[in-house]
């Protein structure tokens, strides 16, 4: 390349950098007509942007109406305690539950056993000793490796399990003074309490 061909290169590039450099890009989605939270809206009869509620709709974050609803710090248990209730929660318990914490909550589930970490068992003292609310609040929101569970499974179905995993842990943990006569004299001959 000769020095004249050099020179008039340089300066078209020079000429091309003047002619493109006020350009700019636009962007359209950045400079879209919007509104702002709680701004007047011409768009709406009632000149309003923000929507009010849908009759039967839950907005995002609503979980303290829910009537079934508990405080992860407190013990109560809204549902009556039926058998129903338990059958009820060992089906959701079998379908949900059974792939991580296994068939009786020592944590040693199908996915557990094929690689993925283990959950904790519920016949540990401290998930022994956790609130109700906590368990519901768990199922609801997730926790660690394990996600929420609040679109798949109801609030009354959370409830139901959370029934079935208490009883879990007493069957493991019950003393022995709760046991009828019989059984107890079984045991204490060296028979099983089935």
């Amino acid at each position: 390349m000769t020095s004249a061909s050099r020179i008039l290169l340089g300066v078209c590039a020079a000429l091309l950098a003047v002619l493109t450099g006020g350009c700019q890009i636009r962007q359209d989605m950045a400079d879209q007509p919007k509104n702002r939270p709680l701004s007047p809206s011409p768009f709406f009869d009632d000149g309003r942007s923000e929507r009010p509620l849908l009759e039967n709709t839950v907005a995002h974050g609503s979980i303290a109406d829910d009537e079934l609803f508990v405080p992860k710090e407190s013990n109560a248990f809204p549902l009556s305690l039926t058998p129903e209730l338990l059958q009820r929660g060992q089906e959701r318990y079998k379908i949900f539950c059974t792939p991580c914490h296994g068939i009786q909550g020592d944590g040693n589930g199908m996915v557990s056993i094929r690689g993925m970490k283990h959950p904790p068992s519920y016949h540990d003292p401290r998930l022994r000793a956790v609130t109700n609310g906590y368990l519901y609040d768990v199922i609801t929101n997730g926790f660690g490796g394990m996600l929420n569970y609040s679109a798949q499974i109801p609030p009354a179905d959370r409830w139901a399990i959370i029934a079935y995993v208490r009883a879990l842990q007493l069957s493991r943990n019950a003393p022995l003074s709760d046991l009828p006569p019989a059984l107890r004299d079984k045991l204490n001959a060296g028979g099983s309490a089935k």
